[in-house]
C-alpha cells in the first residue's frame, strides 16, 4: 500500500476549492500581498433582459481550474515563452458583498474592494456580474493619473439615463467617460442593433470615443487598430463576454451574432500589454445558466489567464 502521507499533494483541477486558477485564497483583505488580486462582483440587478450574471464569478472560477495543472507555469509554443511561471503572485480574495435589490450599496461594496486591492499595490481583476459593475470599478480609479478605457463589447453602453436609471449595465461607459481622469474610450466590437440610441453614439464621439465594429477591425488589421489606442496613458480594460460571437460564448444575457473570435481579442490585448500598462480589468456578463456546455466560462477563464500572463511578463 502506498503511504500517501509522504507524498506531495497533487491538487489536480478536479479536486479542492475552486479559487481562480487555484491560486491562493486570501480572505483577509488587509493582508493582500500580490501583483494581481481577483475579486468577484456577483451583481446582476442592472440587466435589462436576461439576468443570471450573478453566477458568473463562481462559474469562471470553476472553469479556471481546467488550466491549473501546477506545471510551474504555462508554456506557449507559438511565442516560445513561459507565462505565469515561478514568482507569479496572484491571489483570489473572494467576492465583494452584494446587498440584494440595492444597487447603490452593492456598487459601493465593489468600489471598496477595488480600492482595497489598489491600496495593497496589486492590479484588480474583477469577475462580473453585469456590466454595471464597471461603474464602481472605474470610480475606484478616480485618484489614479489619466487612464484610457479599452472596451470589448457588442454594445456601446453609453446611455445617459433611461426611465430614471443611471447605473444599469447600459450606462457604464457613459459614467466612465464622465470621470475627469478618463481621457477617452476605445470601444471595439460594437455591432447590430444596440441598446444605445443615436444620440448616445453622438455623445460618445464628442466625449472622446473611438468606436469600431468587428468588421471594421478585421478590415483595418491588428497593427492599425492597436495604433489607434493612445500609447502615453495607462489602460483600464473592460471585457463584456458578448463581445465574442455567441457561437463560442452563448452564456450571456444579450448575445449578438457577428462577434469576435478568441485570438482576435487575445492578440489585440497582448499587443497593448506589451506596449503599455494595464492597471485594471473587469470581465462581465457571463451568465452560465444559458450555456450548459460551460464553454463561455472556459473562454472567460482562458482569456483572463492568458492576458495576465502577458501583462506580468511584460511589466516593467
Amino acid at each position: 500500500m502506498v503511504d500517501h502521507t509522504k507524498k506531495k499533494r497533487l491538487n489536480l483541477p478536479f479536486v479542492g476549492i475552486a479559487t481562480f486558477g487555484k491560486y491562493e485564497y486570501q480572505p483577509d483583505w488587509s493582508a493582500i500581498d500580490a501583483d494581481v488580486a481577483i475579486v468577484g462582483a456577483p451583481f446582476d440587478f442592472g440587466t435589462q433582459f436576461r439576468a443570471g450574471a450573478r453566477f458568473g464569478p463562481r462559474s469562471i472560477r470553476e472553469a479556471s481550474t481546467l488550466f491549473s495543472f501546477g506545471l510551474g507555469g504555462a508554456y506557449e509554443p507559438e511565442d516560445d515563452e513561459l507565462y505565469l511561471g515561478e514568482g507569479t503572485r496572484i491571489v483570489d480574495i473572494g467576492d465583494a458583498d452584494i446587498i440584494h435589490t440595492d444597487t447603490e450599496q452593492s456598487h459601493d461594496c465593489i468600489e471598496e474592494a477595488v480600492r482595497t486591492i489598489r491600496a495593497a499595490g496589486a492590479i484588480p481583476v474583477v469577475l462580473g456580474g453585469d456590466h454595471s459593475v464597471n461603474i464602481p470599478c472605474v470610480r475606484a480609479f478616480d485618484d489614479h493619473g489619466p487612464i484610457h478605457i479599452l472596451q470589448i463589447d457588442a454594445h456601446l453602453d453609453f446611455v445617459d439615463e433611461r426611465h430614471g436609471v443611471r447605473n444599469g449595465h447600459g450606462n457604464a461607459m457613459r459614467r466612465a467617460a464622465e470621470q475627469d481622469n478618463v481621457t477617452g474610450l476605445s470601444q471595439f466590437g460594437i455591432r447590430n442593433v444596440s441598446s444605445t440610441a443615436k444620440d448616445g453614439y453622438d455623445a460618445a464621439r464628442e466625449m472622446g470615443s473611438d468606436i469600431l465594429s468587428v468588421r471594421q477591425i478585421r478590415a483595418l488589421g491588428l497593427d492599425a487598430v492597436v495604433e489607434r489606442i493612445p500609447e502615453d496613458v495607462d489602460i483600464y480594460l473592460t471585457i463584456d463576454i458578448d463581445g465574442f460571437d455567441p457561437s463560442i460564448a452563448p452564456g450571456t444575457g444579450t448575445p449578438s451574432h457577428g462577434g469576435f473570435l478568441y485570438y482576435e481579442v487575445l492578440e489585440l490585448i497582448a499587443a497593448v500589454a506589451k506596449r503599455q500598462r494595464i492597471v485594471g480589468i473587469d470581465l462581465v456578463e457571463v451568465a452560465p445558466d444559458y450555456d450548459h456546455g460551460n464553454i463561455t466560462s472556459i473562454l472567460a477563464a482562458q482569456l483572463l489567464l492568458n492576458i495576465l500572463g502577458r501583462m506580468l511578463h511584460h511589466r516593467p
